[in-house]
């Protein structure tokens, strides 16, 4: 499935913008909300291809947002990858617990907005 719509849920208005600029140039229709509330409300209201999803967040965390959506249970969002990015180091046994419900994990220090724009070519 080739990813066209993508859903940004990342509080820091800077690298906010900087992604949605860079994925909206890239030909991404890109919708971004900046808080975990919105971005579950957002996420469970219309289906997008992808969802970035920042772990540090007002409101609800990142985390928690991937449990009301994807459990080992219950997936409530099929159709849509998960990619997180973080700036936020995680335990080993968090992280594999995370690993195995979302299409990746990236450090946000280490992404430029072209290598974002590769990573989500990739996952299309």
């Amino acid at each position: 499935m080739a990813i066209k719509t993508i859903l940004c849920v990342e509080d820091d208005r800077f690298i906010g913008e900087m992604y949605v600029r860079s994925l909206q140039k890239a030909g991404y229709d890109v919708t971004w909300v900046v808080d975990g509330n919105d971005g579950l409300v957002m996420a469970r209201s219309q289906p997008f291809d992808l969802i970035i999803l920042d772990l540090m967040l007002p409101e609800q965390r990142g985390d928690q947002i991937l449990d009301a959506l994807r459990s080992d249970d219950t997936d409530l969002i099929p159709e849509s990858k998960i990619l997180i990015m973080t700036n936020f180091e995680q335990d080993d046994a968090t992280k594999s617990a995370i690993m195995n419900r979302v299409d990746g994990y990236l450090i946000k220090a280490d992404i430029t907005p072209r290598k974002l724009i590769d990573v989500v070519n990739k996952m299309g």
